[in-house]
């Protein structure tokens, strides 16, 4: 989890949202490339909801081990989604096998139907704070 990060395009936000993923040996660099890559050539298809992007490519041998990183931006970024820009929530999903992400993506589309998941993300103080939220 990464609040606020300070990101100047989608690239950077990207980047920034993921970093903890590679930090903690969930992916390889090469992941990140890949999911920018994706929005590079096939638009932005991962705005999936006002405000919110869902970076993320095939499972690969840059996926170590599946999770899902969640960043808010310090200030909203076009991803160039003409109905759902800009982007503020940025949950990068990385699956280590072919369907192990249709249960975390049934999580997260269950949170993003909730104000209360929004209105935590935006005021949180820690990333602590939305981890224990998600456990329970």
């Amino acid at each position: 989890v990464s609040l606020q990060i300070d990101a100047e395009n989608l690239e950077d936000a990207i980047r920034l949202a993921a970093k903890p993923l590679l930090q903690e040996g969930k992916i390889k660099q090469s992941y990140i490339e890949r999911m920018i890559d994706n929005v590079k050539e096939s638009g932005p298809y991962i705005v999936i909801a006002p405000h919110v992007a869902l970076p993320h490519s095939r499972p690969d041998t840059d996926v170590l081990e599946s999770a899902i990183g969640i960043a808010t931006l310090k200030n909203p970024v076009s991803f160039g989604s003409e109905a759902n820009d800009p982007v503020k929530y940025v949950f990068c999903l990385c699956a280590k096998e072919k369907n192990g992400h249709l249960n975390a993506l049934a999580d997260l589309a269950n949170l993003l139907e909730k104000d209360t998941f929004y209105n935590l993300l935006d005021e949180a103080r820690s990333p602590k704070e939305i981890i224990e939220f998600l456990k329970k």
